[in-house]
């Protein structure tokens, strides 16, 4: 089965923007550099993370700011640009005005940003944090990889456009059969002399529920892939065995 890198994206601050890559190098057992290295914690995660000014070991989603949390966070976009993940951050929302600002110093700057968009009942945010690893979701150095093919398949279904960004994937792959990938769980995919181990199904919060260009709930996702296959899994996760450089249009087989 091949096909090629449509879309490469990674997401620096957990939940909040996300931007479009043509390249990047991925190294062995490593998230996609850049992906979700900075995360807002609320009071609920404080307990957890310790007295130093970032936490030393990876914390579940439970204890960030996230969208499942608040669907208007889903259309904040941007990032580093095509740069490297260091310095200034540009993030954009449909309803503020853009926001600028370094996260190694001005994090309360972004906490002041979004203030209008989470809910009054929900744990207070509090700082941003760096992560000794990277945010994800899982306790795994693992990359996401999602189907066009299925997408387009399930916006069919749907009878709506659902679109790349509320999925906060890292590689999209066109060409595939559409869900073929659910059968590659412990196969090699390769990309040049990159491979990639498929670890595991990725099972879909209430997160995309919300459409990304207004952020506004638009559906009930994860009832709806319940609904249409008996699951709520969505796209799959890889761990890079052997690193190197991606880009756009590469084939994957």
């Amino acid at each position: 089965m091949t096909g090629r890198i449509a879309r490469i994206r990674r997401h620096p601050i957990k939940s909040l923007g996300g931007e479009d890559l043509a390249s990047v190098a991925l190294c062995a057992a490593r998230r996609l550099p850049g992906d979700r290295i900075w995360a807002m914690l609320t009071e609920a995660g404080e307990r957890h993370a310790g007295e130093g000014p970032s936490p030393e070991r990876w914390l579940p989603k439970s204890c960030f700011v996230r969208g499942v949390a608040s669907a208007a966070l889903q259309a904040i976009s941007g990032g580093w640009g095509e740069g490297a993940p260091e310095g200034e951050i540009r993030l954009t929302h449909p309803d503020l005005p853009d926001l600028v600002f370094d996260p190694e110093t001005e994090g309360g700057r972004l906490l002041d940003w979004i203030a209008p968009l989470w809910p009054g009942d929900k744990p207070a945010a509090t700082r941003l944090v760096q992560g000794p690893t990277g945010w994800t979701d899982v306790n795994q150095p693992w990359v996401s990889i999602l189907s066009l093919s299925s997408l387009q398949d399930l916006e069919t279904r749907l009878d709506q456009p659902l679109g790349v960004e509320r999925w906060r994937g890292n590689l999209w792959v066109d060409g595939w059969e559409p869900y073929a990938e659910r059968d590659l769980v412990g196969q090699i995919l390769t990309i040049g002399e990159v491979e990639l181990r498929v670890t595991e199904k990725i099972g879909r919060c209430a997160a995309t529920s919300a459409d990304t260009r207004t952020g506004k709930l638009d559906c009930d996702m994860p009832a709806a892939l319940t609904q249409q296959f008996g699951h709520h899994d969505f796209g799959i996760y890889a761990e890079v065995v052997t690193g190197g450089e991606i880009a756009l249009n590469d084939e994957i087989r």
